[in-house]
């Protein structure tokens, strides 16, 4: 096919021959198949201005850091310098966590990289060497369901023993290769240890794990390993080897009305964002 305006830098650097298609196309970005030289890959490029609420951003864009004071000020006022440091932040927070994530053997596309917006790496596939299917695509027997549930907690634990939580992992984003799940989207991705909201975020993505895989296996439904993982990562005895339960008696106490309100927004949010997934899908 015709190359994209926006590959065409890639091309004239040498670092794509050919165009090949469109893989697909989402909110943030477009994805296509490339050729390089005797390997495929895919390119992923940044949509411009893309949409997300304030409340979002803020929660997931806590405590990174910006190039200097000038481009801080602009975000915070929003003005089109900042609008554009915001996207750039943005796009470089899922390449950082990419190359930090690969580096730890989280099952991630493996990052080539990354210019003018695009980004380059692994095309994942699947057993016939196709363009891998989304979780979302597929249909499991319980026992798979709960194979894949397992493997994707290895892989969370994993993630956090890197210092990232993935911020909006479900089975949107997660892809079955030919060897089991490929973790992929991160411009969410946010610091285990210097985000607030990060135990917010990793229970929302151990549990729409066990949402998903529990339709499959329903006897998954009953666990708690998003509060057992966290208490294990907090106390320093977290390790992919780790045996879980998924089990965790919680403590009594007063509750706390500002996070359940924040639970339940969370919770409308996701509902609302896999609507708009399974309509372009």
């Amino acid at each position: 096919m015709k190359a994209p305006p926006r590959l065409q830098s890639l091309i004239e650097e040498g670092l794509i021959d050919t165009v090949v298609r469109q893989l697909m196309s989402g909110k943030e970005a477009l994805v296509y198949v490339v050729r390089c030289g005797d390997e495929t890959r895919c390119a992923k490029v940044y949509k411009e201005a893309t949409q997300r609420s304030f409340r979002q951003a803020v929660d997931y864009t806590e405590n990174r850091k910006t190039k200097n004071s000038r481009q801080a000020r602009a975000m915070a006022k929003g003005t089109k310098f900042g609008r554009q440091a915001q996207e750039a932040a943005w796009q470089n927070a899922e390449v950082d966590a990419l190359y930090r994530l690969a580096g730890a053997g989280v099952r991630v596309p493996r990052p080539y990289n990354f210019m003018d917006g695009v980004l380059l790496m692994e095309l994942v596939v699947d057993e016939h060497g196709d363009a891998a299917p989304r979780l979302n695509d597929s249909m499991f027997t319980a026992e798979e369901a709960r194979t894949h549930h397992q493997s994707l907690l290895v892989e969370v634990v994993r993630m956090l023993g890197a210092g990232v939580v993935h911020g909006d992992l479900s089975e949107f984003n997660i892809l079955l290769a030919s060897d089991g799940p490929v973790i992929i989207d991160l411009p969410q991705a946010v610091d285990a240890a210097g985000n607030n909201h990060a135990k917010r975020m990793l229970l929302r993505d151990v549990n729409n794990l066990r949402d998903f895989f529990g339709g499959f296996a329903p006897d998954l439904l009953g666990t708690d390993y998003g509060h057992e993982i966290w208490a294990l990562y907090e106390s320093g005895n977290l390790t992919p080897d780790t045996p879980l339960t998924g089990r965790f008696k919680h403590a009594t106490g007063p509750v706390d009305l500002g996070e359940v309100i924040r639970e339940i927004d969370d919770a409308v949010d996701e509902e609302a964002a896999r609507r708009l997934r399974m309509l372009g899908s």
